[in-house]
């Protein structure tokens, strides 16, 4: 056993000395009954005013202990009656909590100092002082001890894990949890700092915490006070946990709900914009040209002549439009239709023939018409010779080329 083990168990057994009733508290019950197989006699405690054997001179008042209840099988909440909100009501026995204290944090100490023999012989010393205090139920005089005792040796976990069980007997659990979690820094590994944190976080109702500590505890180093509230706080700690569970699967479901929302209301607007673009490419000519008569017979036999635009040639019945496809796949064309400018004006154009001549002046209409004709026209300008006129109209006259031949009649002389 190293020194200060051997200095921790010289001031207990002496502290046993003064008040022998300590021996009859609970967490001392496997050193009361060692001592019995030995052939020790523990004297009887005497019964406080609490009916529990008292191992303090002066009694503090006894606190109300609640009877464990019997945990009821929870029914499960419909997904429907449970709020949004992590601080919606759930039904809890709330019986022993208290509000937190709210002084002043205490003193800590200094870790950056590096203690010294004499240091550390005075931490022993006012440890020992904070001992004395405590079994003499002294417990302002016990933590003033253990507060010097800290400044000594900054980097005991113990210490301060004491300092934090004076300050739960004395309500005070704010304080016991900030001793606690310094401790816990120091020493991640020690049972007893989560013990004393767990019961501070009982005192303020504080569930899901308290039975987090008190089963870490219990993990560390097994310890039947501790097992004890950890068994004393599951039932409200796993009603919470299990309420809080439901509330986060209702948001997930929300969140998947609004997401599939969300695509569903993309692809409307995407399957909406991809028929307006095809409404827009299939009107982009037939929009931009309307009356063209693009089937077949005489095609645009009803906008013969186009007369009165100089230098811009009769368009005939252009022969059933043999050049459709050459027309729709002329990129020129079908760029110049989506001018809305060429729209508007070969709208205007087909609701009256006659409008033609507002445009003969407009180089774009102009430029079109003159690719349209020649499309129109096809190879040979003279196979439309009587179908591109002067202005006037269709041409109607016959032309030597498209006289049909007759055969030689015979002589009936």
């Amino acid at each position: 056993m190293d020194k200060e083990q051997l200095t921790l168990l010289h001031e207990f057994v002496s502290m046993c000395k003064k008040n022998p009733a300590v021996l009859q508290l609970p967490e001392l019950h496997f050193y009361k009954e060692y001592l019995e197989s030995l052939g020790a006699k523990i004297p009887a405690a005497e019964k406080c005013c609490g009916g529990h054997p008292c191992s303090e001179p002066k009694c503090a008042k006894p606190e109300p202990k609640p009877e464990p209840k019997p945990a009821a099988a929870a029914e499960p909440e419909p997904m429907d009656d449970v709020e949004d909100s992590p601080e919606s009501e759930v039904e809890l026995d709330r019986e022993g909590v208290i509000e937190g204290d709210k002084e002043e944090p205490q003193e800590m100490g200094d870790e950056s100092i590096e203690p010294t023999d004499e240091m550390l012989e005075v931490s022993s010393t006012k440890r020992d002082e904070a001992m004395s205090a405590l079994a003499d139920g002294r417990l302002e005089d016990a933590i003033a001890a253990y507060t010097e005792a800290i400044k000594n040796n900054p980097s005991s976990a113990l210490l301060y894990a004491k300092r934090a069980s004076i300050y739960v007997k004395m309500q005070k659990p704010n304080a016991a949890i900030r001793d606690c979690t310094k401790a816990i820094e120091l020493n991640p590994d020690s049972a007893q700092p989560y013990k004393w944190r767990g019961k501070a976080y009982r005192l303020l109702g504080q569930w899901e915490e308290a039975f987090h500590d008190l089963s870490k505890s219990c993990q560390l180093d097994y310890d039947d006070d501790a097992n004890q509230a950890m068994h004393e706080v599951e039932p409200r700690a796993k009603k919470l946990m299990e309420h809080k569970r439901r509330i986060e699967r209702k948001h997930e479901e929300k969140l998947l709900a609004a997401k599939k929302e969300k695509i569903r209301k993309a692809r409307e607007a995407a399957e909406k914009a991809r028929k307006e673009q095809e409404e827009r490419e299939a009107h982009g000519f037939s929009g931009g040209y309307p009356g063209a008569g693009f089937g077949a017979g005489p095609g645009m036999g009803g906008m013969g002549g186009m007369g009165g635009m100089g230098g811009m040639p009769g368009m005939g019945g252009m022969g059933g439009m043999a050049n459709l496809a050459g027309l729709l796949n002329d990129p020129e064309i079908m760029q110049a239709f989506q001018d809305p400018e060429v729209a508007a004006a070969f709208q205007d154009i087909s609701t009256n023939p006659a409008n033609i001549a507002k445009y003969q002046n407009n180089p774009k209409v102009k430029k079109l018409m003159e690719k349209l004709s020649m499309k129109f026209a096809g190879p040979d300008d003279d196979d439309l010779e009587g179908g591109v006129g002067d202005g006037s109209g269709p041409s109607t006259g016959p032309s030597e080329k498209s006289t049909p031949h007759v055969p030689p009649q015979p002589d009936i002389d």
